[in-house]
């Protein structure tokens, strides 16, 4: 079996001024650093010892991995990027403001037309995001739905081919909420898991069992070694 820490990367200056990110990139705020910092030290307390790491190809999620490999201790093991596990793709709206993109262009879609947001789906939301996007960017509900779950399966199996018993993931929010969401269609959509926050999951002959979502005890242990100093 192996125990799956699926991070979500830390706070980017998009992240803090309200901006859909997707595809397009900044880097972490120092806040974003030390909370990073915070969540390495936690695993290190813990004397977690990763035997993988896996991240998207943004560079968000890139240096959030850097961050805790040193601070956890787990410098120098195998690490591989998959573009398959980036955010979601905002088309010609990344880098738009949050509330101009979920709050205004999106009810306005036929996708969102007769819903409340309970009601609405990922799917509802990636076909809202189709009909708004002129750069053509955007991508289908079929196609982002599987990249997601292929590069979660991927990195899963092959850390179970190679024995690995612990590994560490970094990805995107929306990215995680739809994974979860994915494997176990009762889940609610969890949007606005925090920044540095832990999602355990176990893998095993081919399935996933989900654990705790949005686990910050990692981040606040950490915080207490750093006040401390």
């Amino acid at each position: 079996m192996v125990n799956i820490y699926l991070v979500r990367h830390g706070k980017t200056m998009f992240n803090t001024i309200g901006r859909a990110q997707g595809w397009s990139d900044t880097p972490l705020t120092r806040t974003g650093e030390t909370g990073i910092t915070e969540l390495g030290l936690g695993f290190a307390v813990k004397n977690i010892k990763f035997d993988y790491a896996f991240s998207s190809d943004s560079g968000r999620t890139i240096q959030t991995m850097g961050l805790i490999l040193k601070y956890s201790e787990n410098e120098g093991i195998p690490y591989e990027m998959d573009k398959r596990i980036r955010e979601w793709c905002f088309g010609s709206l990344d880098g738009g403001y949050d509330g101009e993109l979920f709050d205004g262009v999106l009810p306005r879609t036929d996708a969102y037309k007769g819903k409340s947001p309970e009601e609405l789906t990922y799917e509802d939301i990636a076909k809202g995001l189709l009909e708004v996007d002129t750069a053509g960017w955007a991508e289908p509900w079929e196609v982002l739905s599987k990249r997601i779950l292929d590069g979660f399966f991927d990195a899963a199996k092959k850390a179970e081919a190679n024995g690995a018993e612990n590994i560490v993931i970094v990805s995107h929010g929306m990215t995680i909420a739809t994974f979860i969401k994915l494997l176990d269609s009762r889940r609610p959509k969890f949007q606005g898991l925090d920044n540095g926050s832990v999602t355990h999951l176990t893998y095993s002959d081919g399935n996933f069992l989900i654990g705790e979502i949005g686990d910050m005890h990692y981040r606040e242990l950490g915080r207490e070694i750093l006040n401390a100093e």
